[in-house]
């Protein structure tokens, strides 16, 4: 087995708390690569879908509300980046970051699906608590969700918020009088907001976030961009219990270790997300987002 990248402190940091923030987990070469598709993307019309659409029939890009066909597409996230572009499967599948998930939830790791999050200046995107793990449960909770930050995450710009040590407590429902909520109750959320950290750092950084740890994200009230590089990656033995809200030709790609065949369960109940979605966009309601925002 490769030589760990994180120390011991660091891997017991995470499982203590459920995330940890690492500064320059990629380098400013790669991280400037990343922006430049992201850029180029933007200035492209994507309700054409320049770069094509999901294996699923849904679209690769989601604009912000509002949008007029007569402008630059106003971003909100993109599905999948990494069918699209080298860099965002380099990144994904062969960079530091992925050393670090393995370290994390090793040695053998898969890939389950990725996509960007774009909050814009002084936009009302806030994002509420809930638990990833009711999104994309899996027969053991050895989850990670990678967050590389390629802008400067700020304690303004909308950072990821997190409830330390919630991954260890109660796995929370997300439906509310038989609809699908995607997020957990007023009392639960409150408790969260009692206790949250907010994860910051510069371009390159990445914070890495167990699949049962209460989050959130605010609003980006400030005059800089949040731009994040979100991958889901899973121990090889955890077998989805439910259809990947982003599906993607690279989904199960064994991207450290090897493939074993085994299924590695855990003694849980939980209620299975909401099915059958027409898309993953923020400009739904957080209750029917197909993917999940940060």
């Amino acid at each position: 087995m490769p030589h760990p990248i994180l120390t011991r402190e660091q891997r017991d940091l995470f499982w203590r708390n459920g995330y940890l923030v690492i500064e320059d987990v990629i380098d400013a070469r790669l991280t400037a690569i990343l922006r430049a598709d992201l850029e180029a993307w933007s200035k492209g019309d994507s309700e054409k879908k320049p770069s094509g659409g999901l294996v699923n029939g849904g679209f690769r890009f989601d604009v912000m509300p509002g949008h007029s066909a007569s402008e630059p597409p106003a971003l909100s996230m993109v599905n999948s980046p990494v069918e699209v572009s080298e860099a965002y499967y380099h990144c994904m599948a062969d960079s530091r970051m992925t050393d670090m998930v393995a370290d994390l939830i090793g040695p053998d790791v898969k890939y389950y699906h990725s996509k960007i999050d774009l909050k814009l200046p002084d936009t009302a995107t806030e994002v509420k608590w809930h638990q990833d793990f009711l999104f994309t449960p899996h027969s053991n909770d050895d989850i990670v969700t990678a967050l590389l930050f390629l802008d400067d995450v700020t304690s303004h710009n909308g950072p990821p918020e997190v409830a330390p040590g919630t991954h260890k407590g109660e796995i929370h429902s997300l439906w509310r009088n038989g609809k699908f909520a995607a997020a957990v109750n007023d009392a639960v959320a409150a408790e969260s907001r009692k206790k949250a950290v907010k994860c910051i750092g510069g371009a390159g950084s990445c914070c890495f976030m167990h699949t049962r740890l209460l989050h959130s994200s605010s609003s980006n009230r400030s005059d800089q961009p949040r731009t994040l590089f979100t991958s889901v990656y899973t121990a090889e033995d955890a077998i989805p219990l439910s259809p990947n809200p982003l599906p993607s030709r690279f989904e199960g790609l064994i991207v450290r270790g090897r493939q074993t065949n085994r299924a590695r369960s855990m003694a849980f109940e939980l209620e299975l997300p909401q099915k059958h979605w027409d898309n993953a966009s923020s400009a739904q309601p957080q209750a029917e987002v197909a993917g999940y925002h940060f």
